[in-house]
């Protein structure tokens, strides 16, 4: 069955792709979650609208992105996380919570596709975080304190 995918479903398939997928599972999986939706004529040519529309949000974002990119330059967001003696934390920090941080403290959002985070920090101690936005690119500091 041929479906419009209206969500990134992991190891799937991205938001708006056209797809043949197995019967049961649009059927079972992919409608019920409102996903997907069946790949009709007109869902086709709502879709191209859709896509446009999506791709020119995403280059203003990307736009504004590298606008505040150099006033991350400066910056110093502080996060408290629980460790061990040796500084070694029970729990890792990951994407999703240094931007959550970075929004909080400079009221900058940044996608979690632009920051470049080779690993989830595991220690205690200041990281730096790069952000790329196209062909332009910042850095900021992440310091992890111990609590």
């Amino acid at each position: 069955m041929k479906v419009i995918f209206l969500k990134q479903v992991p190891r799937v398939a991205k938001k708006y792709e056209v797809k043949d997928v197995a019967n049961g599972y649009a059927l079972n999986f992919l409608f019920p979650t409102k996903a997907a939706e069946m790949a009709t004529e007109k869902a086709l040519a709502r879709l191209a609208e859709l896509k446009a529309a999506h791709e020119a949000e995403e280059k203003v974002q990307e736009e504004l992105l590298a606008k505040n990119l150099e006033s991350l330059s400066g910056v110093t967001v502080s996060i408290d996380a629980k460790a061990n003696e040796a500084g070694h934390l029970f729990a890792s920090i990951h994407k999703e919570e240094i931007a959550e941080y970075l929004e909080k403290e400079t009221n900058i959002k940044v996608p979690l596709s632009s920051i470049m985070l080779s690993r989830a920090i595991k220690e205690v101690g200041e990281h730096t975080i790069e952000v790329k936005a196209g062909d332009k690119s910042g850095s900021f500091k992440v310091l992890v304190n111990a609590i």
